[in-house]
């Protein structure tokens, strides 16, 4: 990984990697993009100004759009959102070691399905899940020691359609959440709009839960899902519907919705914005999406009985709010501005507002990780 520029100072500083599109892609809205990123991006940012510096790329790694880091922080995967790998219908997953300030290949494997989108690891640091997006389906790998990818040893195949014409003529898995207690895989379908549940049994292996899963109305397009610290609520973001819903996971009534609140409350019915990602700060006391088409983050107050409370949008301050990643101490919020080539850094206030502090230029990012 060549070095571009050294922070300063690293008494401070928290680390990220950035994913980014490479290649041109074309997405379900039909839009196609000219992908200018180099790679996986490392970037740095000064704790005690907000100041955001570049790091260095690794380059020659094809759409690595989303990443995840294995529980000992010694290994990075990110899934390569293609069409087509190695002459076959599919994209493909990649495993690397962290070597410093360098990124060893360890291996990549394909995944069976077209544009995987996601990519979880669970906190045994065993087992790594992908969502394929463009054909609607999930798949699972082993992990081995030194953190290569093993064979896969689950793939399941999503159903079913939803109302929105150009949206939801197939099954659209958009991601796979592994639930705190780590007994359960949730896999949000945009396409479908159902939230598909899998048991997780030994060795990782998935079994679907029918019981578990729930439908949400017509038209919403779920994408992704986050939990609070506890594992008592779940918070869904509906890309189609510009909402996030809040289900309760206590007792047998397990992922009982609570509500459903508008992530810009004053979006016309013929308004563009498509939703993409959301997040709750450490504490648990806020939680953020963004608004693509918007271009804004919506913040929210986290009630005792795990309900929202609408705060306000605050510009992402460029274009497509693509991804975000909250600081681990809390005091910033990042966010990958995908067609505006640049990761914008916030301050987060006591009150849960979001402050603009700097900008960094990144190509095409999709995704920021932090990397501790």
């Amino acid at each position: 990984m060549g070095t571009v520029e050294r922070l300063k100072t690293d008494d401070a500083a928290h680390r990220f990697f950035v994913g980014t599109y490479t290649l041109p892609i074309r997405f379900g809205t039909g839009q196609i993009l000219e992908g200018k990123g180099k790679g996986i991006y490392r970037i740095a940012l000064d704790e005690e100004n907000g100041v955001l510096y570049m790091e260095g790329v690794c380059e020659n790694i094809d759409n690595p759009s989303y990443l995840a880091l294995a529980p000992d922080r010694r290994h990075l995967y990110a899934v390569n959102e293609l069409k087509e790998y190695q002459g076959h219908a599919g994209g493909s997953v990649s495993a690397f070691r962290i070597d410093g300030n360098s990124l060893c290949l360890l291996n990549t494997l394909p995944t069976r399905g077209t544009d995987p989108c996601h990519v979880a690891v669970d906190a045994s640091g065993q087992n790594l899940y992908v969502a394929n997006f463009m054909s609607g389906s999930i798949a699972a790998y082993g992990l081995n020691e030194d953190g290569s990818l093993q064979k896969m040893h689950g793939f399941f195949q999503h159903e079913g359609s939803g109302p929105h014409e150009r949206r939801q003529t197939g099954p659209h898995a958009h991601s796979v959440i592994l639930t705190p207690d780590g007994r359960l895989a949730l896999a949000p379908d945009l396409g479908t709009d159902r939230l598909m549940a899998y048991r997780v049994g030994n060795g990782g292996r998935l079994e679907p839960d029918d019981s578990r899963g729930r439908s949400l109305p017509p038209g919403s397009g779920p994408r992704y899902c986050a939990f609070s610290a506890d594992g008592r609520f779940c918070y869904l973001i509906n890309e189609l519907a510009c909402s996030v819903t809040v289900f309760d996971c206590d007792g047998d009534l397990y992922m009982r919705p609570i509500q459903t609140i508008a992530s810009v409350p004053d979006q016309p019915e013929n308004d563009d914005n498509l939703c993409a990602h959301l997040a709750l700060t450490p504490d648990g006391r806020f939680l953020y999406s963004s608004n693509r088409g918007h271009n804004s983050i919506s913040a929210f107050r986290v009630e005792m009985d795990g309900r929202l409370t609408f705060l306000g949008n605050q510009s992402c301050g460029g274009k497509t709010p693509r991804h975000f990643c909250i600081v681990p101490s809390g005091r910033y919020l990042l966010c990958a501005n995908q067609d505006s080539d640049s990761i914008v850094c916030f301050s987060v206030c006591g009150d849960g507002r979001l402050e603009y502090r700097t900008k960094l230029h990144v190509p095409t990012p999709v995704c920021v990780l932090a990397e501790r």
